[in-house]
């Protein structure tokens, strides 16, 4: 198959040919038609991640079609248009059995613990678990644009966060998962902030719904969210992923609010200060957010279709396969609106 590799931290990420994956007995291999490049990705290209080993093929928001199943898989048998969560479980652990596949005790996720979807065909394993069925008014590439980003914005504040209408929501960040959050804010019915230091992204915060929108650049956020929350939001959430916008997010919280940390905090941000003191003083509740279980997408899905969510305007770039290196720097240097895709 063709795919995108990777051999060492930091190194070029080549397009050459490489081994198609067989499906273990419990797994399925599907045929890529679309797939995203998230900042996760590249996290585990410059080596953040210690579950990635080299050689390597990133990947992990992907929709296609089933090529092959294992012996032990009965749900899916080939041909089917499916999509699956990056946090894949094994459905057999005690986590998995409570219906938190999302936390399986043995989690695989594709593109850190194996090869991902930046291929012609990537593995999944328990298919039966981790597959989910698309319908067909939902194209690949929306469904690639789901997971990660959007389905970690809609399980965190629907499941984790229980955002009610009418309540204040601030995204700090609006990088593709802070933009998903905004579209699920707004959907849900609460008044959104939104904060970043770039005006592109605020554009699109501000296109998406955001009430407000904050420059962190030019002006104190923490006052501006407080200000326009009428004494701080009841969720805040910290989509980009850093010691500064998790403290700010934290400070951003009204008394008895909930803080909601989505953007990943590895290398040198692994252990950020918390502003614990104000947790105590105000009561505040500190959320985390691993993805989904694949048996949520259902709901996810008729969300968007009943509130007219308008996720393929995530969407801001396409690119061949072959183009992940320059995609994925994007990644680091925040460059990237929205959701790039690469299309094998």
């Amino acid at each position: 198959m063709n795919a995108i590799l990777v051999d060492a931290p930091n190194a070029p990420l080549t397009y050459r040919d490489a081994p198609d994956p067989e499906p273990p007995p419990h797994g399925a291999v599907i045929e890529v038609r679309a797939t995203g490049v998230c900042r996760s990705d590249w996290h585990a290209w410059v080596g953040h991640d210690p579950s990635v080993s080299f050689p390597h093929v990133p990947g992990h928001e992907f929709a296609g079609v089933v090529r092959s199943v294992g012996a032990e898989v009965q749900a899916f048998h080939g041909g089917e248009r499916v999509t699956a969560p990056f946090c894949c479980g094994c459905g057999r652990c005690a986590t998995c059995r409570s219906g938190h596949q999302n936390l399986c005790d043995v989690e695989y996720q594709p593109g850190f613990d194996g090869w991902g979807s930046f291929a012609q065909y990537v593995a999944v394993p328990w298919a039966d678990v981790n597959l989910v069925s698309l319908p067909e008014a939902v194209s690949f590439e929306v469904a690639a644009a789901l997971g990660c980003r959007f389905m970690t914005a809609y399980g965190g504040l629907v499941d984790k966060a229980r955002l009610a209408p009418g309540e204040a929501l601030a995204v700090y960040g609006c990088g593709g998962v802070g933009l998903s959050a905004v579209m699920v804010g707004v959907a849900v019915g609460a008044r959104v902030v939104a904060v970043d230091v770039r005006e592109e992204a605020l554009a699109l915060a501000r296109t998406f719904g955001a009430a407000t929108c904050v420059n962190a650049r030019d002006e104190d956020p923490i006052g501006a969210v407080r200000d326009a929350s009428d004494g701080g939001a009841h969720v805040a959430i910290d989509a980009l992923g850093s010691a500064d916008t998790c403290a700010q997010a934290v400070r951003s919280v009204r008394r008895r609010g909930r803080h909601l940390q989505l953007g990943l905090l590895l290398g040198d941000e692994a252990a950020p200060p918390v502003p614990m003191f104000e947790v105590i003083r105000r009561e505040l509740t500190l959320l985390g957010s691993h993805g989904m279980q694949a048996w949520r997408y259902a709901d996810m899905l008729r969300f968007i279709e009943t509130r007219q969510v308008p996720v393929e305007a995530l969407i801001r770039a396409r690119r061949p396969l072959r183009e992940a290196h320059p995609a994925m720097e994007g990644m680091g240097s925040f460059a990237a609106e929205g959701v790039t895709l690469l299309i094998p």
